[in-house]
């Protein structure tokens, strides 16, 4: 079977599941998104094979890999034939060498149709690293905490716009208390390989909205390449009313625990100062969401405030957090810049 290119290789149908021979270390650092974890070889035994190659010779180390490679093979082709009941497959290792032709062999030993990523998920890096580089038309929706940005952008998408769901792909809403009811982030590289994927599917001439970030999103940062895009992007600003935004992050994080919501004011404790930190952790006690909100507040909007200065951007005044309302507003801001 002839190895594919990269555009070939995503490009088919996605019942053809995605089969990782990497090791579970490598797999779990980085991989092309909706891929399985179908490992030659564990992360012990692809020790022991580096160690060989390196202290001994190739010889010793295919050997080695032969033998570690043998008694697993039944158990592979079944595990495979659940994860793809149709017997057709897209496989991949590092670089498209012996672990991919190893499994690829089997596979198709098994009478599986084994469609084999030419170069491996290096070159899947090397694609996903490109993307940020690629000189996109983009739109930035900005707005102090609470002013609803992410409703927006979703409301933006409902209505047919091209958006960039960076916090989303991120899994943290990008404050302190941005991992309060989320998922684990994934990796750096993760990150990366899933953003570059959306990004890939956007429409190459219609603009696409992303929200106002920061460098980093709670323990991943955006490519460089794409945050100078972002910081040079229009940029529209959501002015809402503070009591409308208290209201509506004290509803929020009252859903919450309180331990998680104290750790998060912890977490900036040095930056809100010892007093407003004892009053907020006090208002979390007493269940007073609205108090603990607004003494968070001062500080996120000095500090979002400090980021605007020096750039140009359209202001969109609403007296409400109604994403649909806002969305509308945005959508005519657009049209005047």
């Amino acid at each position: 079977m002839p190895r594919l290119a990269l555009p070939d290789f995503l490009q088919l149908p996605e019942d053809l599941p995605i089969l990782d021979a990497r090791a579970p270390i490598e797999f779990a650092q980085g991989h092309i998104p909706g891929a399985v974890s179908f490992p030659l070889f564990s992360d012990e035994e692809r020790a022991r094979i580096g160690t060989t190659y390196k202290q001994i010779n190739q010889e010793r180390a295919v050997l080695l890999g032969l033998d570690l490679f043998g008694p697993k093979m039944s158990q592979m082709v079944k595990q495979a034939q659940k994860v793809a009941p149709g017997r057709a497959v897209r496989l991949h290792c590092w670089r498209g060498g012996m672990r991919s032709g190893a499994v690829q062999w089997l596979l198709e030993l098994a009478g599986f149709r084994v469609e084999l990523l030419d170069k491996g998920y290096k070159d899947y890096r090397r694609w996903a690293l490109a993307q940020f580089t690629e000189p996109r038309p983009l739109r930035v929706l900005g707005g102090l905490t609470g002013s609803g940005k992410t409703d927006v952008l979703h409301q933006l998408a409902a209505r047919g716009e091209a958006v960039l769901d960076l916090e989303g792909v991120a899994r943290h809403k990008g404050s302190a208390f941005g991992s309060i009811g989320q998922p684990a982030q994934p990796t750096q590289e993760q990150f990366e390989n899933d953003l570059a994927l959306l990004m890939a599917a956007l429409p190459p001439t219609l603009p696409a909205w992303a929200e106002d970030e920061s460098r980093t999103i709670g323990g991943v940062h955006i490519p460089p390449p794409l945050f100078t895009q972002l910081q040079e992007a229009p940029l529209v600003v959501l002015e809402i009313p503070r009591a409308v935004r208290v209201r509506k992050l004290a509803e929020e994080y009252g859903q919450h625990d309180a331990g998680a919501l104290a750790t998060s004011v912890l977490r900036i404790r040095k930056r809100l100062g010892g007093l407003a930190t004892k009053e907020a952790l006090a208002a979390i006690g007493e269940d007073d969401m609205e108090k603990m909100v607004s003494l968070v507040l001062d500080y996120y909007d000095k500090t979002y405030g400090h980021g605007l200065e020096g750039r140009t951007f359209t202001r969109v005044v609403s007296d409400t957090c109604d994403a649909a309302v806002n969305a509308d507003l945005v959508l005519a801001a657009r049209k005047a810049m």
